[in-house]
């Protein structure tokens, strides 16, 4: 058995928590549907152990710190939460006193969301690449200025630190664990089972141009957008978009502008872009995903990929495949 403890407080994050424990209790029910052993035993501890509510609202049944032996939790998570109950967290004397030495015995660490803030706090990030909430990536760079915050991962392996963005980037963390300690076919499992979207690599931005465009409220495109994501093979050129929007092209060209912030070409090709590189990291031929993004021939993807991500799609798919 592979235990995961996971490290919480009063007002902690309950999706820190229950995202990734719910990854790992569903590997553990794909293994048994192979006549397999379960791999992961999933602990929540505090610092006092018994009932701890949550920001939600909803309380989880710990056990006390102290009663892990050190180098029994091959893996430590610390949960996130707001600025209050984090800043707490930090100046608990009895967390300070337990994380590190449970930590130096773990086979890897991390958090999830602001959870970096109380491993930061306590000198074990100096000189690391994290990742943490957008909203936290300014304020935890200039607290602590040794820590490297990557700002768009949604979530950094750096050795046997693993750190995550914001709430329901700890599933696509979780999921990149199940990977490396079982396989891609566990996970992509599990993903299945959680009903998500995609199973989505620690180098995407937390800043997806879906969402983006449907934090607006009042956008008319939102169902446009959603058919530009499921037709990128499509020629999505203004005038073709335009009608699709029932709108002349002068009239959807500005609209669009105002409520995405890009224009129709620029939100087309990121978007192209971003599901090239998702391909990619499927093991797809550049041939193959050029085609299927609508970004081909081959060489109108290489350009276009280099040029924003600075490396050859074929270099980023030897690197990135999974196997």
């Amino acid at each position: 058995m592979h235990p995961v403890a996971f490290i919480v407080y009063p007002g902690f994050e309950l999706l820190d928590v229950s995202g990734p424990a719910s990854v790992f209790n569903g590997a553990n029910r794909a293994l048994r549907q192979r006549g397999k052993p379960e791999f992961y035993n999933v602990v929540i501890a505090s610092t006092e152990g018994g009932a701890v509510e949550s920001s939600a609202g909803v309380a989880v049944e710990t056990r006390p710190i102290a009663e892990l032996r050190y180098g029994q939790a091959r893996t430590v998570l610390v949960a996130g939460a707001e600025r209050e109950p984090l800043m707490q967290a930090v100046a608990d004397p009895v967390l300070r006193a337990s994380l590190p030495r449970l930590i130096s015995k773990a086979e890897r660490f991390g958090s999830v969301c602001t959870g970096g803030f109380v491993l930061a706090a306590l000198r074990l990030l100096d000189g690391r690449r994290v990742a943490t909430h957008w909203d936290s990536c300014t304020p935890f760079a200039k607290a602590f200025p040794k820590v490297t915050v990557d700002p768009e991962a949604l979530y950094v392996n750096d050795g046997r630190l693993w750190t995550s963005a914001g709430v329901t980037t700890g599933i696509d963390m979780a999921l990149a664990m199940v990977t490396h300690d079982l396989d891609a076919t566990i996970a992509g499992e599990v993903a299945k089972r959680l009903v998500l979207y995609a199973r989505r690599p620690g180098y995407q931005s937390q800043f997806s141009p879906v969402l983006q465009a449907q934090v607006k409220g009042d956008s008319p495109f939102i169902d446009l957008i959603g058919w530009i994501h499921s037709n990128l093979d499509l020629a999505l050129d203004v005038p073709s978009l335009a009608a699709r929007a029932s709108m002349s092209e002068r009239t959807f060209h500005r609209r669009f502008v105002a409520a995405t912030g890009e224009t129709p070409a620029r939100f087309v090709e990121v978007a192209r872009l971003d599901a090239a590189r998702m391909l990619l990291s499927r093991g797809l031929s550049q041939k193959t995903v050029a085609a299927q993004v609508g970004l081909f021939p081959p060489t109108r993807l290489a350009e276009a990929f280099e040029r924003r991500f600075g490396v050859a799609p074929r270099l980023f798919r030897d690197m990135h495949a999974e196997l």
